[in-house]
């Protein structure tokens, strides 16, 4: 699985994989960078093999808001699978990585010949529907603190380091809250010894102390993913790679 980088290209039986891969190319997932945008019909879909993306949703007149976040256990472009072209959020690069890249044309015919890729795709958005569900849940009735670690947790799963760059106006558009209420949470966080926060560089000092002070909608992700892909999430705690 290392070598793939990507769970759910991993869960597919050799052959099937190795087609789907002789389809694909290998991208830079440069910091910033959005694969698309709300609205757009976008020409490919994006495995990640290191790195993430945030999946953001963008209303004329109102901050936007991170709903859910995709690393190596899933793909950008989900909609695809349900037949949709159009991409209901934008896509931007939160972690610096890369990606296997494939036209959306080609993936369709590929999910009308394989259909353990189906399968394993109708899980999978299965998996990124409860997430954004959960997110939405969180937002409405968590406070700040909580939802900051579990943000906090999500993106040191998919980071591949302790460390990783996020300034506090950033993480207030993620979080949908005052820049004000982010800087009192990370200031706690600080404080209690979980994060070290400098100058716009992230360190998770605590990983156990920052589950526990995290909502419970981070447990609930993980668990949403293990009991839909069985064996194949027995390691998606923390880097979600083996």
């Amino acid at each position: 699985m290392a070598t793939i980088g990507n769970h759910l290209l991993a869960a597919l039986p050799a052959r099937d994989r190795k087609r789907l891969l002789t389809l694909a190319m290998a991208i830079p997932l440069d910091l910033s960078a959005v694969l698309v945008r709300a609205g757009e019909n976008p020409g490919y879909i994006y495995f990640p093999t290191s790195g993430f993306v945030s999946l953001v949703s963008t209303s004329e007149g109102n901050p936007s808001l991170e709903v859910g976040m995709v690393g190596t256990e899933g793909m950008v472009g989900a909609q695809v699978v349900l037949g949709i072209v159009e991409a209901p959020v934008q896509a931007l690069v939160q972690g610096m990585g890369s990606a296997l890249r494939i036209p959306i044309q080609t993936f369709r015919a590929e999910l009308d010949s394989c259909k353990v890729l189906k399968q394993v795709m109708d899980r999978y958005v299965h998996v990124l529907n409860s997430q954004l569900t959960t997110s939405l849940t969180c937002v409405r009735f968590h406070q700040v603190a909580p939802r900051l670690a579990r943000w906090l947790l999500m993106s040191h799963d998919r980071a591949h380091s302790d460390r990783f760059s996020v300034t506090q106006e950033f993480l207030a558009y993620m979080l949908g809250a005052r820049r004000s209420g982010i800087s009192e949470a990370a200031t706690l966080l600080q404080r209690d010894g979980l994060i070290s926060y400098k100058r716009g560089e992230m360190k998770v000092l605590d990983r156990p102390r920052l589950e526990a002070a995290s909502c419970s909608c981070y447990l609930a992700d993980l668990q949403c993913y293990a009991q839909t892909f069985g064996s194949v999430s027995a390691r998606i705690r923390r880097t979600i790679t083996p």
